[in-house]
């Protein structure tokens, strides 16, 4: 599976903005998505998954209320809706993947096989 994200900018605090990223699989039907991102100087962090068949997401504490995970299995992509951004968003965002099962502990990299590139927020005040 291979992932593209796009959709990063430079937006002042309390905007909004709309990641995607899109995957070259056949289908994503079976296929669990994520949004890492990793600010300088700091570990990734997972801030949003979704199951395949878009029935559960689990977001991180601080972006709970304010990022929505979304997917439309139909164009083979996941979108993460950024709403009141906060300079602490500012990090490089990253979609990944995995196949197989789903759980809400599945937080750690080492759980998503597959990564995109990365796409670039900042967020001054």
């Amino acid at each position: 599976v291979q992932l593209q994200a796009s959709g990063g900018g430079l937006v002042q605090t309390g905007a909004s903005l709309k990641l995607s990223c899109v995957a070259s699989a056949r289908t994503l039907a079976n296929v669990h998505m994520a949004w890492f991102r990793q600010a300088p100087g700091k570990e990734r962090e997972s801030i949003a998954s979704i199951s395949s068949n878009n029935s559960t997401a689990n977001y991180l504490d601080s972006v709970k209320g304010r990022f929505t995970i979304s997917r439309d299995n139909a164009k083979n992509a996941v979108y993460l809706q950024m709403d009141s951004l906060k300079p602490e968003d500012t990090s490089t965002y990253y979609c990944a993947a995995r196949l197989g099962g789903y759980r809400s502990t599945y937080q750690a990299q080492k759980f998503w096989p597959y990564w995109g590139q990365g796409t670039l927020v900042t967020v001054s005040s």
